[in-house]
């Protein structure tokens, strides 16, 4: 008998919570689903299932079996999808959410080659810092730039960027350099509204972590914005290297305390399930993920 059905028909059943109801998602008699059954508890010579005529629960053995049983199914439906997807040309329409600066600095310059790539592919791109629900939203990609944490998106890192303190000579001239952390008290601060530890910045110090609680002049969701007013010699900002980079080697921006590092984030591709994947989104994937491999965006 095969086994593979053996272990899908338990699953379902499992899943379904009847033996008639199985019978009805699979296409199968009940007559047939009970001998798939019966024949995997033959052949694994312990019982799977408490069968009542009112409810079925799991045995442990069951729960074990159960568990390992929809990892496996999982894995052959993924192994599906990615043969069916390489094997299609991606097509459609792709709706894509990145963040604002990264969006027009990195990605932008990217969007033609993909669609050179894939002529048949229609992007509707749009740009927000926020984090956008992808699913409620309607996306079928993101990019995000942060230290993603646990999460039920599936995610591909794509790239790094290194998140730095810098100001311009002038306004250290005027104000003085702080050497410490915890000399940010007496400097004038602008702050970007989207950091997840908002105006408390963390840094990773000779003798350990360190928290300081800044209070801004400036708060703003726009890194550009946090940009332009440092290099008006308004303060001191803390923004990713994609968007400081150039400023700093050009010495416009001078990068502060470089023995206390800031975080260093993941640029992640982001997307709802790892079922199904449509080949426009493996297309898209697999094409920023060569793009900007090994990259450190203006680092």
């Amino acid at each position: 008998m095969d086994r593979f059905l053996e272990m899908q028909t338990f699953a379902a059943v499992v899943d379904a919570g009847s033996f008639v109801k199985a019978a009805e998602s699979l296409g199968l008699a009940k007559a047939a689903v009970s001998r798939y059954v019966d024949a995997l508890e033959e052949r694994l010579r312990v019982r799977l299932l408490h069968r009542t005529t009112r409810r079925l629960s799991l045995t442990e053995a069951g729960q074990v079996f159960h568990a390992r049983a929809k990892e496996l199914l999982a894995g052959v439906e993924e192994a599906e999808a990615e043969v069916t997807s390489a094997t299609v040309a991606a097509a459609g329409l792709l709706r894509i959410n990145a963040p604002v600066t990264f969006g027009i600095r990195e990605l932008a310059p990217l969007w033609g080659r993909f669609r050179a790539l894939h002529p048949n592919v229609k992007l509707d791109i749009t740009l927000s810092d926020r984090i956008v629900d992808l699913v409620e939203e309607g996306f079928d990609v993101a990019v995000r730039i942060a230290s993603l944490g646990n999460s039920s998106l599936i995610s591909k890192r794509l790239a790094t960027t290194r998140v730095v303190l810098c100001a311009t000579p002038q306004y250290l001239k005027v104000r003085g350099t702080p050497t410490v952390p915890a000399d940010l008290a007496g400097h004038a601060i602008i702050s970007y509204s989207y950091f997840a530890s908002r105006d408390e910045w963390i840094f990773d110090g000779p003798k350990g972590r360190v928290a300081v609680r800044t209070d801004p002049i400036v708060h703003t969701n726009s890194g550009d914005t946090c940009r332009t007013l440092a290099l008006a010699h308004q303060g001191i900002i803390l923004q990713p290297t994609f968007l400081v980079g150039s400023d700093l080697k050009s010495g416009a921006l001078v990068e502060l305390m470089p023995e206390y590092r800031c975080a260093e984030l993941g640029v992640f591709a982001v997307y709802p399930s790892r079922k199904h994947v449509a080949a426009k989104v493996r297309a898209l994937v697999e094409f920023l993920a060569g793009a900007l491999a090994g990259r450190s965006p203006r680092d």
